[in-house]
């Protein structure tokens, strides 16, 4: 199957699947490029990037800035979260944000495989999300705490780290 054909493919599966998406035309290299939008839980959405080459289908999807404090705790839990990932991998790029990323060939790139990467992306950035902001960002949810309580403001975005916060209400 040529890359074009993949592309008309993909683009199909996504508006069937009622994913939102926009389609890019030709890169350099690419013929399609893909932005694909993922709702979830806890991060409310991931955005994942499909690239359609000649030889094959990168994706790639931001899930977290990079680490304010504890990288090592952050940099062991993405490598042991590796070994349990299909077709995607948690990477780095060069200012330390984390991303998901993965290649496959055009020729083993169909509606199935499509369902299987998006959903392990949309899985693993969902699943991960708030482990990573308690791993890599304890002190800015301490602070961002103190500011809310100090101001009267919500806390609900809160609820899910009220254990590293012993002073959190409990109603």
């Amino acid at each position: 199957m040529s890359a074009e054909d993949l592309a008309g493919r993909i683009e199909q599966a996504l508006a069937e699947r009622q994913i939102d998406f926009t389609r890019k035309e030709e890169s350099g290299r690419d013929s399609a490029h893909f932005v694909v939008e993922l709702p979830g839980e806890k991060k409310l959405k991931t955005v994942a990037l499909l690239s359609v080459g000649e030889h094959g289908v990168r994706v790639e999807a931001f899930v977290c800035r990079h680490a304010d404090e504890n990288h090592e705790g952050v940099y062991r839990y993405l490598l042991r979260r590796n070994r349990r990932l299909y077709g995607v991998a948690y990477t780095l790029d060069d200012a330390g944000d984390i991303y998901l990323t993965g290649r496959f060939a055009v020729e083993t790139f169909d509606d199935a495989e499509l369902d299987r990467v998006l959903g392990q992306v949309l899985e693993a950035a969902d699943a991960d999300f708030n482990v990573l902001l308690e791993l890599g960002f304890s002190e800015s949810i301490r602070r961002e705490f103190d500011w809310r309580v100090a101001r009267g403001e919500s806390l609900a975005n809160l609820v899910p780290f009220q254990h590293l916060l012993p002073e959190f209400p409990q109603d």
